[in-house]
Protein backbone atom coordinates (compact mmCIF):
# COMPACT_ATOMS: atom_id res chain seq x y z
CA UNK A 1 0.00 0.00 0.00
CA UNK A 2 1.28 3.45 -0.92
CA UNK A 3 0.84 5.95 1.88
CA UNK A 4 0.77 9.68 1.29
CA UNK A 5 2.00 11.20 4.52
CA UNK A 6 -0.35 14.14 4.20
CA UNK A 7 -3.43 12.30 2.88
CA UNK A 8 -3.76 15.21 0.47
CA UNK A 9 -4.29 16.02 -3.16
CA UNK A 10 -1.14 15.74 -5.21
CA UNK A 11 0.55 18.60 -6.99
CA UNK A 12 0.38 18.87 -10.72
CA UNK A 13 3.54 20.36 -12.37
CA UNK A 14 5.64 23.49 -12.68
CA UNK A 15 7.09 25.35 -15.66
CA UNK A 16 9.83 27.96 -15.89
CA UNK A 17 11.30 29.72 -18.91
CA UNK A 18 13.84 32.48 -19.53
CA UNK A 19 14.66 34.64 -22.56
CA UNK A 20 17.74 36.80 -21.97
CA UNK A 21 20.41 38.84 -23.69
CA UNK A 22 23.06 36.97 -21.67
CA UNK A 23 24.01 33.27 -21.53
CA UNK A 24 22.57 32.73 -18.04
CA UNK A 25 19.31 31.01 -18.97
CA UNK A 26 20.38 27.52 -17.84
CA UNK A 27 21.42 28.52 -14.34
CA UNK A 28 18.38 30.70 -13.76
CA UNK A 29 16.01 28.00 -15.05
CA UNK A 30 17.66 25.43 -12.79
CA UNK A 31 17.22 27.72 -9.78
CA UNK A 32 13.63 28.37 -10.82
CA UNK A 33 12.91 24.64 -10.89
CA UNK A 34 14.48 24.21 -7.45
CA UNK A 35 12.12 26.88 -6.15
CA UNK A 36 9.13 25.16 -7.76
CA UNK A 37 10.05 21.65 -6.61
CA UNK A 38 6.98 21.53 -4.34
CA UNK A 39 4.74 21.31 -7.40
CA UNK A 40 6.12 17.98 -8.59
CA UNK A 41 8.72 15.52 -7.33
CA UNK A 42 8.52 12.66 -9.83
CA UNK A 43 10.72 14.01 -12.62
CA UNK A 44 12.47 17.12 -13.84
CA UNK A 45 13.83 18.40 -17.12
CA UNK A 46 15.53 21.37 -18.74
CA UNK A 47 16.02 22.37 -22.38
CA UNK A 48 18.46 25.07 -23.50
CA UNK A 49 18.63 26.68 -26.94
CA UNK A 50 22.16 27.33 -28.14
CA UNK A 51 22.94 28.50 -31.71
CA UNK A 52 19.67 27.08 -32.98
CA UNK A 53 20.18 23.67 -31.35
CA UNK A 54 18.36 22.19 -28.35
CA UNK A 55 20.09 20.34 -25.53
CA UNK A 56 17.71 18.46 -23.26
CA UNK A 57 18.38 16.82 -19.88
CA UNK A 58 15.52 15.11 -18.07
CA UNK A 59 14.96 12.10 -15.85
CA UNK A 60 13.00 10.73 -12.92
CA UNK A 61 13.84 12.28 -9.56
CA UNK A 62 14.12 15.60 -7.82
CA UNK A 63 15.65 18.62 -9.56
CA UNK A 64 18.89 18.32 -7.57
CA UNK A 65 19.14 14.60 -8.40
CA UNK A 66 18.44 14.90 -12.12
CA UNK A 67 20.95 17.71 -12.67
CA UNK A 68 23.52 16.95 -9.94
CA UNK A 69 26.34 16.12 -12.37
CA UNK A 70 24.83 17.44 -15.60
CA UNK A 71 23.97 21.11 -15.15
CA UNK A 72 27.59 22.26 -15.46
CA UNK A 73 28.00 20.26 -18.68
CA UNK A 74 25.03 21.84 -20.48
CA UNK A 75 25.90 24.49 -23.07
CA UNK A 76 25.24 28.12 -22.22
CA UNK A 77 22.25 29.74 -23.83
CA UNK A 78 19.98 32.77 -23.84
CA UNK A 79 16.72 30.77 -23.89
CA UNK A 80 15.82 27.83 -21.67
CA UNK A 81 12.69 26.18 -20.32
CA UNK A 82 12.27 23.72 -17.47
CA UNK A 83 9.68 21.43 -15.95
CA UNK A 84 8.99 19.51 -12.75
CA UNK A 85 6.36 16.81 -12.94
CA UNK A 86 3.73 15.09 -10.92
CA UNK A 87 2.00 12.63 -13.23
CA UNK A 88 -1.71 13.07 -13.90
CA UNK A 89 -1.84 11.80 -17.48
CA UNK A 90 0.70 9.03 -18.15
CA UNK A 91 2.82 6.90 -15.90
CA UNK A 92 5.76 8.04 -13.82
CA UNK A 93 8.45 6.91 -16.24
CA UNK A 94 11.41 8.70 -17.81
CA UNK A 95 9.70 8.86 -21.22
CA UNK A 96 6.93 11.01 -19.73
CA UNK A 97 9.28 13.56 -18.19
CA UNK A 98 9.10 17.07 -19.64
CA UNK A 99 9.93 19.24 -21.47
CA UNK A 100 9.22 17.57 -24.82
CA UNK A 101 11.30 18.44 -27.89
CA UNK A 102 9.38 18.05 -31.16
CA UNK A 103 10.79 18.32 -34.68
CA UNK A 104 8.81 19.51 -37.69
CA UNK A 105 9.67 20.25 -41.31
CA UNK A 106 11.27 23.63 -40.75
CA UNK A 107 12.35 23.61 -37.14
CA UNK A 108 11.99 22.43 -33.56
CA UNK A 109 10.11 23.41 -30.44
CA UNK A 110 10.42 22.40 -26.80
CA UNK A 111 7.29 22.44 -24.62
CA UNK A 112 6.75 22.41 -20.85
CA UNK A 113 3.17 21.98 -19.64
CA UNK A 114 1.33 22.40 -16.34
CA UNK A 115 -2.23 21.10 -16.35
CA UNK A 116 -4.31 18.31 -17.85
CA UNK A 117 -6.18 18.08 -21.16
CA UNK A 118 -9.65 16.60 -21.41
CA UNK A 119 -9.42 15.85 -25.14
CA UNK A 120 -5.98 14.20 -25.28
CA UNK A 121 -7.19 10.98 -26.87
CA UNK A 122 -9.10 12.81 -29.61
CA UNK A 123 -6.11 14.96 -30.58
CA UNK A 124 -3.65 12.08 -30.37
CA UNK A 125 -5.77 9.86 -32.63
CA UNK A 126 -6.03 12.61 -35.24
CA UNK A 127 -2.28 13.23 -35.20
CA UNK A 128 -1.56 9.50 -35.52
CA UNK A 129 -3.70 9.39 -38.67
CA UNK A 130 -1.51 12.20 -40.02
CA UNK A 131 1.62 10.14 -39.41
CA UNK A 132 2.74 11.60 -36.07
CA UNK A 133 4.44 9.13 -33.72
CA UNK A 134 4.54 9.32 -29.92
CA UNK A 135 7.16 8.04 -27.48
CA UNK A 136 5.24 8.64 -24.26
CA UNK A 137 1.76 8.52 -22.72
CA UNK A 138 1.89 12.12 -21.52
CA UNK A 139 -0.60 14.70 -22.75
CA UNK A 140 2.30 17.18 -22.76
CA UNK A 141 3.88 15.38 -25.72
CA UNK A 142 0.52 15.54 -27.51
CA UNK A 143 0.43 19.32 -26.98
CA UNK A 144 3.97 19.74 -28.30
CA UNK A 145 3.22 17.59 -31.36
CA UNK A 146 0.00 19.47 -32.10
CA UNK A 147 1.78 22.83 -31.91
CA UNK A 148 4.60 21.63 -34.18
CA UNK A 149 2.12 20.26 -36.73
CA UNK A 150 0.09 23.48 -36.63
CA UNK A 151 3.21 25.63 -37.15
CA UNK A 152 3.99 23.56 -40.24
CA UNK A 153 0.46 24.03 -41.59
CA UNK A 154 0.43 27.78 -40.95
CA UNK A 155 4.07 28.43 -41.94
CA UNK A 156 4.19 30.82 -38.99
CA UNK A 157 5.08 30.14 -35.36
CA UNK A 158 2.59 32.48 -33.69
CA UNK A 159 -0.25 31.46 -36.00
CA UNK A 160 0.55 27.81 -35.40
CA UNK A 161 0.55 28.21 -31.63
CA UNK A 162 -2.77 30.06 -31.75
CA UNK A 163 -4.32 27.41 -34.00
CA UNK A 164 -3.14 24.56 -31.75
CA UNK A 165 -4.20 26.28 -28.55
CA UNK A 166 -7.73 26.73 -29.87
CA UNK A 167 -7.99 22.94 -30.23
CA UNK A 168 -6.93 22.20 -26.65
CA UNK A 169 -9.54 21.57 -23.95
CA UNK A 170 -8.85 21.54 -20.25
CA UNK A 171 -6.03 23.07 -18.22
CA UNK A 172 -2.78 24.21 -19.82
CA UNK A 173 -0.14 26.72 -18.84
CA UNK A 174 2.73 26.38 -21.30
CA UNK A 175 6.32 27.55 -21.74
CA UNK A 176 7.56 26.93 -25.29
CA UNK A 177 11.02 27.49 -26.76
CA UNK A 178 11.38 27.69 -30.54
CA UNK A 179 14.61 27.38 -32.52
CA UNK A 180 13.61 30.73 -34.03
CA UNK A 181 15.05 32.10 -30.75
CA UNK A 182 11.72 32.91 -29.13
CA UNK A 183 10.12 32.01 -25.81
CA UNK A 184 6.34 31.64 -25.83
CA UNK A 185 4.07 31.53 -22.78
CA UNK A 186 0.34 30.87 -22.82
CA UNK A 187 -2.48 30.08 -20.44
CA UNK A 188 -5.80 28.40 -21.16
CA UNK A 189 -8.93 30.60 -21.47
CA UNK A 190 -10.21 29.56 -18.02
CA UNK A 191 -6.90 30.22 -16.24
CA UNK A 192 -6.99 26.93 -14.32
CA UNK A 193 -3.24 26.93 -13.65
CA UNK A 194 -1.13 29.95 -12.71
CA UNK A 195 1.55 31.54 -14.89
CA UNK A 196 3.36 34.85 -14.39
CA UNK A 197 5.97 37.08 -16.02
CA UNK A 198 9.12 38.60 -14.51
CA UNK A 199 11.79 40.99 -15.75
CA UNK A 200 15.43 41.69 -14.93
CA UNK A 201 18.18 43.70 -16.60
CA UNK A 202 18.93 40.87 -19.04
CA UNK A 203 15.42 39.95 -20.11
CA UNK A 204 12.23 38.13 -19.15
CA UNK A 205 11.15 34.93 -17.45
CA UNK A 206 7.87 33.08 -17.00
CA UNK A 207 7.07 30.81 -14.06
CA UNK A 208 4.21 28.88 -12.51
CA UNK A 209 4.60 30.94 -9.33
CA UNK A 210 6.02 34.35 -8.51
CA UNK A 211 8.27 32.91 -5.77
CA UNK A 212 10.51 31.45 -8.51
CA UNK A 213 10.83 34.88 -10.13
CA UNK A 214 11.75 36.40 -6.76
CA UNK A 215 14.43 33.82 -6.02
CA UNK A 216 15.97 34.16 -9.49
CA UNK A 217 16.18 37.95 -9.30
CA UNK A 218 13.31 38.85 -11.61
CA UNK A 219 10.91 41.63 -10.75
CA UNK A 220 7.31 40.49 -10.96
CA UNK A 221 5.62 42.17 -13.93
CA UNK A 222 2.16 40.58 -14.03
CA UNK A 223 0.25 37.34 -14.41
CA UNK A 224 -0.36 35.89 -17.84
CA UNK A 225 -4.06 36.45 -18.40
CA UNK A 226 -6.40 33.54 -19.10
CA UNK A 227 -6.43 32.88 -22.84
CA UNK A 228 -3.33 34.99 -23.47
CA UNK A 229 -0.14 34.32 -25.46
CA UNK A 230 3.06 36.23 -24.69
CA UNK A 231 6.21 36.00 -26.82
CA UNK A 232 9.75 37.11 -25.93
CA UNK A 233 12.77 37.45 -28.23
CA UNK A 234 16.24 38.89 -27.63
CA UNK A 235 15.35 39.58 -24.01
CA UNK A 236 12.29 41.66 -24.93
CA UNK A 237 8.55 41.08 -25.13
CA UNK A 238 7.67 41.28 -28.82
CA UNK A 239 4.06 40.09 -28.63
CA UNK A 240 1.83 40.77 -25.69
CA UNK A 241 -1.87 40.23 -25.06
CA UNK A 242 -2.53 38.03 -28.08
CA UNK A 243 -5.72 36.53 -26.69
CA UNK A 244 -7.26 33.18 -27.54
CA UNK A 245 -10.93 32.75 -28.21
CA UNK A 246 -12.22 29.87 -26.18
CA UNK A 247 -14.91 28.69 -23.85
CA UNK A 248 -14.20 29.96 -20.36
CA UNK A 249 -15.30 27.67 -17.55
CA UNK A 250 -14.87 27.70 -13.80
CA UNK A 251 -11.56 29.57 -13.35
CA UNK A 252 -8.36 29.27 -11.31
CA UNK A 253 -8.13 26.08 -9.25
CA UNK A 254 -8.77 27.36 -5.74
CA UNK A 255 -6.43 24.71 -4.37
CA UNK A 256 -3.52 26.88 -5.49
CA UNK A 257 -4.38 29.00 -2.45
CA UNK A 258 -5.32 26.15 -0.12
CA UNK A 259 -2.35 23.85 -0.68
CA UNK A 260 -0.42 23.76 -3.98
CA UNK A 261 1.38 27.09 -4.09
CA UNK A 262 4.16 28.31 -1.81
CA UNK A 263 3.03 30.88 0.76
CA UNK A 264 5.50 33.45 -0.62
CA UNK A 265 3.81 33.45 -4.03
CA UNK A 266 1.27 35.95 -5.30
CA UNK A 267 -1.19 34.46 -7.77
CA UNK A 268 -3.62 36.57 -9.80
CA UNK A 269 -3.41 39.47 -7.38
CA UNK A 270 -3.73 37.55 -4.10
CA UNK A 271 -0.95 36.58 -1.69
CA UNK A 272 -1.11 32.85 -0.93
CA UNK A 273 -0.01 33.57 2.64
CA UNK A 274 -2.80 36.11 3.08
CA UNK A 275 -5.40 33.75 1.62
CA UNK A 276 -4.45 30.97 4.05
CA UNK A 277 -4.48 33.32 7.03
CA UNK A 278 -7.94 34.41 5.94
CA UNK A 279 -9.10 30.79 5.75
CA UNK A 280 -8.02 30.19 9.34
CA UNK A 281 -9.75 33.32 10.57
CA UNK A 282 -12.98 32.35 8.83
CA UNK A 283 -12.72 28.83 10.28
CA UNK A 284 -12.55 30.43 13.72
CA UNK A 285 -15.73 32.37 12.92
CA UNK A 286 -17.57 29.39 11.49
CA UNK A 287 -16.36 26.78 14.00
CA UNK A 288 -15.33 28.34 17.33
CA UNK A 289 -14.55 25.96 20.19
CA UNK A 290 -13.60 26.16 23.87
CA UNK A 291 -9.94 25.11 23.74
CA UNK A 292 -6.47 25.95 25.09
CA UNK A 293 -4.15 26.07 22.05
CA UNK A 294 -4.08 26.06 18.25
CA UNK A 295 -1.67 23.84 16.29
CA UNK A 296 -1.11 23.68 12.53
CA UNK A 297 0.00 20.57 10.67
CA UNK A 298 3.30 21.36 8.89
CA UNK A 299 3.67 22.81 6.40
CA UNK A 300 0.48 23.62 4.58
CA UNK A 301 -1.69 24.04 7.68
CA UNK A 302 0.54 26.56 9.44
CA UNK A 303 -0.78 29.80 7.92
CA UNK A 304 -4.42 28.79 8.46
CA UNK A 305 -3.59 27.86 12.04
CA UNK A 306 -2.06 31.31 12.55
CA UNK A 307 -5.23 32.90 11.19
CA UNK A 308 -7.41 30.76 13.50
CA UNK A 309 -5.24 31.73 16.47
CA UNK A 310 -5.33 35.46 15.69
CA UNK A 311 -9.12 35.47 15.27
CA UNK A 312 -9.92 33.25 18.26
CA UNK A 313 -7.35 34.65 20.66
CA UNK A 314 -6.07 31.14 21.44
CA UNK A 315 -2.26 30.83 21.59
CA UNK A 316 -0.54 29.32 18.57
CA UNK A 317 1.99 26.58 19.42
CA UNK A 318 3.87 23.87 17.55
CA UNK A 319 2.10 20.55 17.80
CA UNK A 320 4.39 18.46 15.62
CA UNK A 321 8.07 18.26 14.77
CA UNK A 322 8.54 17.62 11.06
CA UNK A 323 11.31 15.44 9.66
CA UNK A 324 12.24 17.30 6.48
CA UNK A 325 14.46 14.52 5.14
CA UNK A 326 11.75 11.93 4.51
CA UNK A 327 10.28 11.53 1.03
CA UNK A 328 6.62 12.19 0.34
CA UNK A 329 5.44 8.59 0.02
CA UNK A 330 6.59 5.03 0.46
CA UNK A 331 5.17 1.55 0.21
CA UNK A 332 4.48 -0.21 3.52
CA UNK A 333 2.77 -3.61 3.67
CA UNK A 334 1.41 -3.52 7.23
CA UNK A 335 -0.68 -1.09 9.25
CA UNK A 336 2.02 -0.90 11.93
CA UNK A 337 4.60 0.18 9.36
CA UNK A 338 2.20 2.76 7.94
CA UNK A 339 1.59 4.16 11.43
CA UNK A 340 5.34 4.41 12.03
CA UNK A 341 5.77 6.14 8.65
CA UNK A 342 3.44 8.93 9.74
CA UNK A 343 5.36 9.32 13.01
CA UNK A 344 8.62 9.45 11.06
CA UNK A 345 7.28 12.41 9.13
CA UNK A 346 5.42 14.23 11.93
CA UNK A 347 6.06 13.46 15.57
CA UNK A 348 3.94 15.15 18.29
CA UNK A 349 5.53 17.65 20.70
CA UNK A 350 4.15 16.27 23.94
CA UNK A 351 5.56 19.18 25.96
CA UNK A 352 3.21 21.54 24.10
CA UNK A 353 0.06 19.43 23.88
CA UNK A 354 -0.02 17.41 27.13
CA UNK A 355 -3.20 18.06 29.12
CA UNK A 356 -4.31 20.65 26.53
CA UNK A 357 -7.49 21.00 24.47
CA UNK A 358 -6.05 21.34 20.99
CA UNK A 359 -7.50 22.94 17.86
CA UNK A 360 -5.68 21.11 15.07
CA UNK A 361 -5.73 22.96 11.73
CA UNK A 362 -4.88 21.44 8.35
CA UNK A 363 -5.57 22.45 4.76
CA UNK A 364 -7.67 19.46 3.69
CA UNK A 365 -8.62 15.83 4.15
CA UNK A 366 -9.08 13.35 1.29
CA UNK A 367 -9.28 9.77 2.56
CA UNK A 368 -8.95 10.48 6.25
CA UNK A 369 -6.36 7.78 6.93
CA UNK A 370 -3.41 9.90 8.02
CA UNK A 371 -5.66 12.54 9.60
CA UNK A 372 -6.90 9.84 11.97
CA UNK A 373 -3.31 8.89 12.82
CA UNK A 374 -2.35 12.52 13.53
CA UNK A 375 -5.33 12.98 15.83
CA UNK A 376 -4.52 9.73 17.62
CA UNK A 377 -0.84 10.63 17.94
CA UNK A 378 -1.73 13.92 19.64
CA UNK A 379 -3.97 12.09 22.08
CA UNK A 380 -1.24 9.52 22.72
CA UNK A 381 1.06 12.47 23.47
CA UNK A 382 -1.34 13.63 26.21
CA UNK A 383 -3.78 16.00 24.48
CA UNK A 384 -7.10 16.00 26.38
CA UNK A 385 -9.15 16.93 23.33
CA UNK A 386 -8.42 17.37 19.62
CA UNK A 387 -10.75 19.58 17.56
CA UNK A 388 -10.07 19.20 13.82
CA UNK A 389 -10.46 22.24 11.55
CA UNK A 390 -9.95 22.11 7.78
CA UNK A 391 -9.30 25.01 5.41
CA UNK A 392 -11.13 23.40 2.50
CA UNK A 393 -14.70 22.15 2.14
CA UNK A 394 -15.32 18.38 1.96
CA UNK A 395 -14.09 16.65 -1.23
CA UNK A 396 -16.85 14.85 -3.07
CA UNK A 397 -15.72 14.66 -6.71
CA UNK A 398 -12.68 13.93 -8.87
CA UNK A 399 -10.95 16.56 -11.00
CA UNK A 400 -10.49 16.49 -14.79
CA UNK A 401 -7.99 19.33 -14.93
CA UNK A 402 -4.78 17.93 -13.48
CA UNK A 403 -5.38 17.69 -9.73
CA UNK A 404 -4.92 14.08 -8.64
CA UNK A 405 -7.93 13.36 -6.42
CA UNK A 406 -8.59 9.78 -5.37
CA UNK A 407 -11.51 7.80 -6.79
CA UNK A 408 -14.81 9.12 -5.51
CA UNK A 409 -15.56 5.94 -3.61
CA UNK A 410 -12.35 6.50 -1.62
CA UNK A 411 -13.16 10.10 -0.66
CA UNK A 412 -14.24 10.01 2.97
CA UNK A 413 -16.66 12.95 2.56
CA UNK A 414 -18.34 11.19 -0.35
CA UNK A 415 -19.44 8.25 1.75
CA UNK A 416 -19.81 9.61 5.31
CA UNK A 417 -21.60 12.45 7.05
CA UNK A 418 -19.58 15.05 8.96
CA UNK A 419 -20.41 13.33 12.25
CA UNK A 420 -19.39 9.95 10.85
CA UNK A 421 -16.09 11.44 9.66
CA UNK A 422 -15.51 12.95 13.10
CA UNK A 423 -15.98 9.56 14.69
CA UNK A 424 -13.79 7.82 12.09
CA UNK A 425 -10.82 10.14 12.69
CA UNK A 426 -11.31 10.20 16.47
CA UNK A 427 -11.65 13.98 16.81
CA UNK A 428 -13.71 15.63 19.53
CA UNK A 429 -15.19 18.00 16.94
CA UNK A 430 -14.77 18.60 13.22
CA UNK A 431 -15.25 21.70 11.10
CA UNK A 432 -14.72 22.27 7.38
CA UNK A 433 -14.65 25.80 6.00
CA UNK A 434 -17.74 26.52 3.90
CA UNK A 435 -17.46 27.17 0.16
CA UNK A 436 -18.84 30.65 0.82
CA UNK A 437 -16.21 31.21 3.50
CA UNK A 438 -13.43 29.92 1.24
CA UNK A 439 -14.43 32.28 -1.54
CA UNK A 440 -14.52 35.14 0.96
CA UNK A 441 -10.98 34.24 2.07
CA UNK A 442 -9.82 34.49 -1.57
CA UNK A 443 -11.90 37.52 -2.51
CA UNK A 444 -8.88 39.60 -3.64
CA UNK A 445 -8.08 37.18 -6.47
CA UNK A 446 -8.58 38.76 -9.89
CA UNK A 447 -10.23 35.63 -11.33
CA UNK A 448 -13.17 33.38 -10.63
CA UNK A 449 -12.41 30.00 -9.03
CA UNK A 450 -12.96 26.37 -9.88
CA UNK A 451 -14.55 24.65 -6.88
CA UNK A 452 -16.09 21.69 -8.71
CA UNK A 453 -14.39 19.07 -6.48
CA UNK A 454 -16.42 20.31 -3.51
Amino acid sequence: MKIDFFDKLQEECAVFGACLTTDEAVGLTYNGLLTLQHRGQESAGLVVLNEGKFTCVKDLGLVSEVFSDKIAQMPAGKIAIGHTRYSTTGESVKENAGPFVTEYLTGRIATAHNGNLTNTREIKDKLKLLGVNFDSTSDSEVISALIAYSITEESNTLAGVVKAAKMLRGAFSLAIASNEDVLIALRDPSGYRPLCIGKNAAGYAVASESCALDVCGFEFVRDVKPGEIVIAKDGKLIYESVELDGKKENGLCIFEYIYFARPDSIIDGLSVHEARRNMGAILAEEYPVDADIVCGIPDSGLEAAAGYSAKSGLPLVSGFEKNRYIGRSFIYPTQLERDIAVRLKLNPLSANVKDKRVVLVDDSMVRGTTTRLKVQNLKNAGAKEVHMRLASPPFRHVCNYGTDIDKEENLIANKMSIEEIRQAIGADSLGYISIKGLKRACAKCNLDYCTACF
